[in-house]
């Protein structure tokens, strides 16, 4: 029985700002049973079983390794990412866990997450999970419909069925209407929906470019997030950040870590971290090829590969970019405090006549609705 099982419900997230902060770890597990042509995750397929027992070592080792350098942190949330963690039998996540219970003190009430597909879990493997200390399950459905999984690669169909993708080849306002509310009666609590994109060095990158793949166009894009915002606002699940809509209490706390600017350890091959040490912010980052990983931390306890310093300027920005990403916001008085400079005011006014931020009564800076399709655009005035 692992020591991180504890509440099966975790308490809803504090705002930012509210008691101390959040510390949460990262587990990613890089095997999949096929690549998505989209995909541009650190995910392997490898058609020779898993040494799951040595990995399993490798991740007490490497969970070993981090708390020593970041000692003394109670953990609030763990995610469990990949890949396909789903694929690990119970008992792996179960030593996993132990080792994170023994080098760091866990809350009561740890948020522990497990994505999944639905091809890939059982009902018998859940119960496995949940005796383990997993209290949270994210299903990666990506789409509702037999055709367009088909297109997206997946290895499952809608009757099987949450992660959602839009703005899909051939998706029309209506169709993604008609898949959202269904999406919604079968996920009653949360939803990350995700424009689809089309990145670098992946199968779909080739077919675009051949112009074998055409996503809608700017304006139909944009239709459809405005169709993302209104039907889940409509069901009582508003987007707390720019792709993520919940029930009130129910959003990802694990993810409000990142977005929050808060500390996190990185653990696995690929995995990325953010610790305090001696007072200053550490960007550390793990090899990336599963095998390379292994005898890495085989060797010397870890396979990080990057580790920098992070200066005032680079973690203020970093707040910036994850910070407006959330309904939420920024308290501008942090982002002065990290970088030694306030906000420009007048690029603050600017914004503010546009419609794309606004600022509350308590000071707080949010972007608008608005305001979310053009982010970017909107963090590099304000962080000029």
């Amino acid at each position: 029985m692992s020591t991180l099982q504890k509440s099966p419900h975790p308490s809803p997230p504090p705002q930012a700002g509210e008691g101390k902060e959040a510390f949460g770890v990262y587990v990613h597990w890089p095997f999949c049973l096929s690549k998505c042509p989209y995909c541009d995750f650190n995910s392997h397929v490898r058609h020779a079983p898993i040494e799951e027992e040595r990995f399993s070592r490798a991740f007490a080792r490497e969970i070993e390794t981090t708390a020593a350098r970041a000692p003394g942190r109670e953990v609030s949330s763990i995610f469990l990412g990949g890949g396909t963690p789903s694929l690990m039998k119970p008992q792996t996540v179960g030593a996993i866990l132990n080792a994170i219970g023994k080098h760091w003190r866990v809350a009561p009430d740890v948020e522990v997450t497990l994505e999944a597909n639905p091809t890939s879990v059982e009902a018998t493997r859940f119960s496995g999970y949940r005796a383990a200390g997993v209290n949270r399950v994210s299903l990666g459905v990506q789409a509702l419909d037999d055709a367009s999984l088909k297109a997206l690669g997946r290895l499952h169909t809608a009757r099987e069925a949450f992660d959602l993708i839009y703005a899909r080849p051939d998706q029309t306002p209506k169709m993604w209407t008609d898949e959202l509310n269904l999406a919604i009666a079968e996920a009653a609590e949360h939803l990350s929906l995700y424009q689809l994109t089309i990145e670098p060095e992946t199968p779909f990158f080739g077919l675009h470019a051949a112009g074998k793949l055409k996503t809608p166009d700017e304006a139909t894009a944009r239709a459809l997030y405005d169709v993302t915002q209104n039907v889940c606002a409509r069901h009582g699940l508003p987007a707390y950040e720019i792709s993520n809509h919940a029930r009130p209490g129910a959003e990802c706390r694990h993810n409000l870590v990142y977005w929050r600017g808060e500390e996190y350890a990185g653990v696995g091959p690929g995995a990325h971290g953010r610790l305090d040490i001696d007072g200053v912010r550490h960007a550390v980052a793990t090899e990336k090829r599963p095998e390379a990983w292994l005898m890495r931390v085989e060797a010397s306890g870890h396979g990080v590969i990057t580790d920098d310093r992070l200066n005032s300027e680079e973690r203020a920005d970093e707040f910036l970019l994850m910070g407006l990403r959330l309904a939420e916001g920024i308290d501008p008085a942090r982002y002065a405090a990290l970088s030694g400079r306030k906000l420009d005011p007048r690029r603050i006014k600017m914004l503010r006549e546009e419609g794309a931020i606004i600022v509350d009564a308590d000071g707080r800076l949010r972007v608008t609705q608005a305001g979310f399709p053009v982010l970017d655009a909107v963090v590099a005035d304000l962080a000029a």
